[in-house]
C-alpha cells in the first residue's frame, strides 16, 4: 500500500476482513509506520465521550486524523448518528490526501450511501472515500466455519 492509499475489505462474516486489517496494521508498526486499529462501535464510543469534555472533539479529531494507516473495522455495521456523520466528513477530509485509511465491512461500495443518511454528509463522506481507494472482495467463505469443522 503507498501513501495516501486507501484500501476496503468487504465480505461476509468471517471472511477474514479483520485478520487483513489487523494485519496490514501490525505490517506497519513494524515498519515505524504510526498505525491504529478500531472498531467503528469504539470509534462512536469515544466521540461520544470527547464532545463532554472541553476541547475534546478537536482533540479526538486530531489524534485518529495523525495516524499514517487507520483501520476501521465493523464500518458501517450500525447507521451512524447525525453527530457521527459530522465526525467522519470531518475525519475523512483531514485524512483525505494525507493517510491511509483500511475499512473493513461486510456491506458493498451500493450501500454505503444510504447506510450514511443518504444526504449531503453521505455524498461528501463518499467523495473522501471512493477516490484512490484499492477494493478487496474476501467472499462469502467463512473462514471461522472451516477451522471449526478442520479442527472437530
Amino acid at each position: 500500500m503507498t501513501r495516501q492509499q486507501n484500501v476496503v475489505f468487504q465480505g461476509f462474516t468471517g471472511s477474514g476482513k479483520s485478520y487483513l486489517g489487523c494485519a496490514i496494521a501490525k505490517r506497519a508498526c513494524e515498519h515505524r509506520i504510526r498505525a491504529h486499529y478500531v472498531r467503528m462501535p469504539d470509534l462512536e464510543e469515544a466521540w461520544v465521550a470527547a464532545q463532554d469534555t472541553p476541547g475534546g472533539a478537536g482533540k479526538f479529531l486530531r489524534k485518529y486524523a495523525a495516524f499514517t494507516l487507520l483501520v476501521i473495522d465493523e464500518w458501517l455495521l450500525d447507521r451512524p448518528t447525525e453527530s457521527m456523520r459530522g465526525m467522519l466528513l470531518e475525519l475523512m477530509e483531514r485524512r483525505y490526501g494525507e493517510t491511509s485509511t483500511v475499512f473493513c465491512t461486510q456491506y458493498s461500495q451500493k450501500d454505503w450511501h444510504q447506510r450514511l443518511g443518504s444526504g449531503i454528509h453521505a455524498d461528501a463522506i463518499m467523495d473522501r472515500i471512493i477516490h484512490n481507494t484499492i477494493w478487496v472482495e474476501t467472499g462469502t467463505y467463512n473462514m471461522r466455519e472451516h477451522t471449526a469443522l478442520a479442527s472437530a
